[in-house]
């Protein structure tokens, strides 16, 4: 599964493959331009893998898809009505507003989200996304405010299933574009014993 394309000067690519042996994957992405100065990016992570958590994951994109324009807090909350009656599902939600160059994220379970700059050491970690405890579609703990951060010229988003080593940003090409990042992320620091998914966001400091 690999996809991408560019919002404003947001340039995106997504890599996810299923468990080994597998023919669907519990591990889905969103990627959608709300207008033109925002774009909505997540990964979701339906619970196990196989048909079942594929299924959880699918309607959680549908569902995301298309309320897109509401507030973050309200998607996590609408997936988790939608999700009741599935296996549930992990997900990290982020939004980034072009013209204050500001990314707002929130997330319930394991999917890590990071903005990664390049560092004279190789890469340095600028914000993590804060988690929440919980299964969407099952329990989730108090939704609070999104998490709202910086996002410069050049600066990585990566979201990435727990099917993806927590290392994965450790050792990233800045000169490579983001299809070539994620690709490498998902063939470098995929596990074996689950699906995996990984999103890519590169800010590009134009439009043109």
């Amino acid at each position: 599964m690999h996809d991408n394309g560019r919002f404003g000067p947001i340039e995106w690519a997504a890599a996810g493959r299923p468990l080994p042996g597998e023919h669907v994957s519990g591990d889905q992405r969103i990627a959608i331009g709300i207008d033109d100065d925002a774009a909505l990016f997540g990964v979701i992570d339906g619970l196990g893998h196989g048909p079942a958590a594929a299924v959880a994951a699918l309607r959680a994109v549908d569902t995301l898809t298309n309320a897109c324009t509401e507030r973050l807090e309200v998607l996590i909350q609408l997936c988790h009505r939608v999700l009741e009656n599935t296996r549930g599902a992990a997900m990290t939600l982020a939004r980034v507003d072009f013209g204050a160059n500001l990314v707002s994220w929130t997330g319930v379970g394991n999917v890590a989200a990071n903005v990664v700059a390049k560092a004279a050491t190789g890469t340095q970690v600028r914000a993590s996304a804060r988690l929440i405890s919980g299964i969407v579609g099952y329990r989730i703990s108090e939704i609070r405010p999104a998490q709202v951060v910086s996002v410069r010229t050049g600066d990585l988003i990566v979201i990435a299933t727990d099917g993806i080593t927590a290392d994965c940003v450790d050792h990233i090409d800045f000169a490579a574009p983001a299809t070539v990042i994620a690709d490498h992320i998902l063939t470098k620091h995929s596990k074996e014993t689950d699906d995996a998914m990984v999103l890519a966001a590169r800010h590009r400091g134009t439009s043109t």
